[in-house]
């Protein structure tokens, strides 16, 4: 990548953003650019946190003005490697390293040195253990085939090995990055992850407030995507497996971002969710209910609403998917379900607007999976555009996933006036049916299904496109409670407040 970033000395708010804004497009993404330009009066920066640098094919966004500071770092091969050098280690060190690993592999329920977890202790040898310490000295090995022997049920030494320095050298390099980084006046983080522990080590370094703005909870999906991950082995042979248990691997990958997260809820000085589901998910992961906050999403009522009259009298047989081609957003049960409306409607289409380059082996799946159900011309994969130029030609917004927040992309529907049908996952029956137990006064906005049926999802999309009147009660429904409940300004006027209180 060649883009030139802009760069500043300090800025007023720093945002922590890990595989979103502004290489990935969609969702999260789409709400830090919301929030950047709807604080024109802040100077923001961002540091963006990818995997490897030839997962992003360019900038999806237009950088605001006043983003002023950015950085772009790679955690898989972007870091530069210490010069190969033998050297025993430092004893004590590795002792109080080996705390801060069982910290981590226990889920934070044991206790370590607090001082473990400043920057300059992954830094500088005198402090702690640094980087060159933990690939190359005596001590990191003994320490390794320790762990191995005490705790390993995987009989691959070599792949203890590799995972153990796979998951622990983003440390360091998240350690060099709070060193190096301008001056904030507010951290602002939008997951764990990597970029939580980051603005927990700011926050550390500098005792600036950390604000966590958690969008799904981040623990949740990577357990998701472990468990659906091919690249995590198991190496237990048939007598050695127990398949109700989950790989040694997998779950030392699980543990490690649980106690990432609790790391970043701890040093966070608000955490905000989308959802009180959520937030109540987040104080049973560790958060204490003291900081939690539930703001839900915004849209731009305005912009989205001129799209209505574009809309034709009957709702055309075209269902509409609007993400990512990855395995979370669950695009094969969307094409198993209009393969199951073909048998009704003979014109039905389905649309999937939203990238198709983050998982290749997934996208070429779906295509396949398309082709052999005999829908491959009726499945449209159309990339990353912006939504508005396809709501006024779909009848019906679907959302297969099997994870999710507070998806943006169902209030930009309400808004454009097109009705939903949705998994029950996230906020969706919130959004769909309203606050409450017994919903709100505006009804309900579609229809909201299991996770992973195409059948149930195929009902219900053809109830409402079969049915006028209750396709045109769904769309009012969703009208009024988006325009009441989730407009930008609505969200904006939220966290401003936050900025202001916190930005001094």
């Amino acid at each position: 990548m060649t883009e030139r970033f802009p760069t500043a000395d300090s800025v007023d708010i720093m945002l922590l953003l890990e595989g979103t804004f502004p290489y990935v497009s969609g969702g999260v993404s789409s709400w830090v650019n919301q929030i950047i330009r709807g604080f024109p009066e802040y100077r923001f920066g961002a540091v963006f946190l990818g995997s490897r640098v030839e997962d992003y094919s360019g900038l999806k966004y237009e950088l605001p003005d006043n983003l002023v500071h950015l950085e772009a770092w790679y955690l898989q091969g972007g870091g530069q490697q210490p010069r190969i050098e033998p050297q025993k280690g430092d004893p004590p060190a590795f002792s109080a390293m080996r705390q801060l690993h069982d910290w981590f592999r226990n889920g934070g329920e044991v206790q370590f040195d607090q001082r473990l977890l400043q920057p300059d202790s992954f830094l500088d040898r005198d402090a702690g253990v640094d980087f060159a310490q933990f690939l190359y000295s005596e001590q990191s090995w003994q320490m390794i085939t320790d762990l191995y022997r005490e705790h390993c049920s995987d009989p691959s030494f070599v792949d203890f090995f590799w995972t153990v320095r796979n998951m622990h050298a983003p440390i360091w390099q998240m350690a060099s990055i709070a060193a190096g980084l301008i001056p904030a006046r507010l951290y602002h983080t939008v997951s764990t992850g990597y970029a939580g522990f980051l603005g927990a080590l700011l926050h550390r370094r500098t005792g600036r407030p950390l604000l966590l703005s958690e969008h799904g909870i981040y623990t949740k999906e990577r357990r998701i995507d472990i468990f659906h991950s091919d690249w995590i082995r198991d190496n237990r042979n048939a007598f050695q497996r127990d398949p109700s248990e989950v790989s040694y691997f997998r779950e030392l990958w699980i543990r490690f971002f649980e106690t990432m997260g609790r790391l970043c809820y701890d040093a966070s000085d608000l955490i905000v969710s989308l959802y009180e589901g959520a937030r109540e998910r987040q104080i049973l992961d560790g958060a204490t209910e003291e900081k939690t906050r539930v703001i839900p999403n915004g849209v731009d009522i305005e912009h989205y609403a001129t799209l209505r009259s574009r809309r034709p009298d009957t709702a055309p047989p075209v269902l509409c998917l609007v993400g990512r081609v990855v395995q979370i957003k669950d695009v094969k049960t969307f094409i198993r379900s209009i393969r199951i409306m073909a048998n009704h409607l003979p014109d039905v289409a389905g649309w999937v607007v939203g990238p198709v380059e983050e998982d290749p082996t997934y996208f070429d799946e779906c295509t396949a999976l398309a082709e052999s159900l005999a829908v491959s011309e009726r499945i449209t994969f159309r990339g990353f555009m912006d939504p508005a130029d396809v709501y006024p030609s779909a009848g019906l917004l679907l959302l297969s996933s099997i994870s999710e927040g507070l998806p943006l992309v169902v209030l930009e529907a309400f808004a454009a006036g097109l009705p939903a049908v949705t998994t029950d996952v996230g906020a969706c029956r919130q959004l769909v049916f309203g606050n409450g137990e017994g919903g709100d006064s505006f009804g309900a906005a579609g229809a909201v299904v299991e996770i992973n049926n195409p059948q149930v999802l195929a009902d219900a999309a053809l109830r409402l496109l079969s049915d006028r009147t209750a396709w045109q009660r769904a769309q009012s429904a969703a009208i009024a409670r988006v325009e009441h409940d989730y407009s930008r300004d609505l969200m904006l006027s939220r966290y401003g407040a936050i900025y202001r209180e916190r930005v001094s």
